[in-house]
């Protein structure tokens, strides 16, 4: 019974020690953001490589979530005689919902991963080391411009999903399964509020901040070794997708 609490003891006051670490890490990163200088050029390549490299993912991504959402909603809706309501009920789920989410789990896989494979390779070849043995502080070059590029580029990315994950369930709603266009917008219009917008700004800002803190400090504190950048490169992508999914919960339940 001794070892069993020993072993609990353990593995808790561990846990809260590397939370701590993570949290101090985040400070220093947010704080580091508003003392100059500010690396531009390393901030606009960050936005290239989150951002625009992304779009591919997220172009494919929400046009066959809204042609997915828009076939499973109509066969609900018509259940209650509500075929009408297919436009809000797609808008809805996307922008409050669904584009944060899926657009962040997406960016993560992509963009999260590699960043903590890039930053790991860059521990273990010992680069960071050499910009300390310099007087430069790593975090300014490594750690700032994403985390500011990922704050910019979560919204844009999110609101492009939610276009075209509506644009999408448009093609199967009103093409295919011959919903009226105009009911389709003009509904739409009726039941989607700004502050339903605000939501799913307010999550994709956090998404963002979450994505890039978690795997910028993972690939920042990587073990040695291929297998230790392909353990945290892994760890990065698992604890990114699981706080995403807790925090969305969270967020959701006070912004209702």
């Amino acid at each position: 019974m001794k070892n069993i609490v020993r072993t609990l003891g353990s593995w808790f006051l561990s846990t809260l020690r590397g939370m701590g670490h993570m949290f101090l890490f985040l400070i220093n990163s947010i704080y580091l953001i508003f003392i100059p200088p500010f690396k531009f050029n390393l901030f606009l390549r960050q936005i290239r490589f989150i951002g625009a490299k992304s779009l591919t993912v997220i172009l494919l991504m929400g046009s066959f979530t809204g042609m997915v959402l828009a076939l499973q909603l109509f066969y609900i809706l018509r259940k209650f005689g509500s075929e009408a309501l297919l436009g809000p009920g797609i808008a809805l789920s996307l922008i409050r919902e669904l584009g944060p989410v899926l657009s962040a789990l997406m960016v993560t896989g992509r963009a999260g991963s590699a960043l903590t494979a890039e930053i790991g390779m860059m521990r273990i070849s010992e680069q960071i080391d050499a910009l300390t043995a310099m007087a430069l502080n790593p975090m300014r070059y490594l750690i700032v411009p994403n985390i500011v590029a990922a704050i910019i580029v979560f919204p844009l990315l999110t609101a492009i999903f939610d276009v075209i994950g509506i644009y999408g369930g448009y093609v199967v709603g009103v093409e295919v399964l011959g919903i009226s266009s105009g009911t389709y917008f003009s509904l739409m219009e009726d039941y989607v509020g700004m502050e339903d917008i605000m939501v799913g700004l307010y999550k994709s800002l956090s998404f963002g901040l979450l994505v890039s803190w978690v795997c910028c400090y993972k690939g920042f504190y990587t073990g040695y070794g291929a297998v230790g950048v392909s353990k945290s490169t892994t760890e990065a992508v698992v604890m990114s997708s699981i706080l995403i999914l807790i925090w969305d919960y969270f967020l959701g339940s006070v912004l209702l």
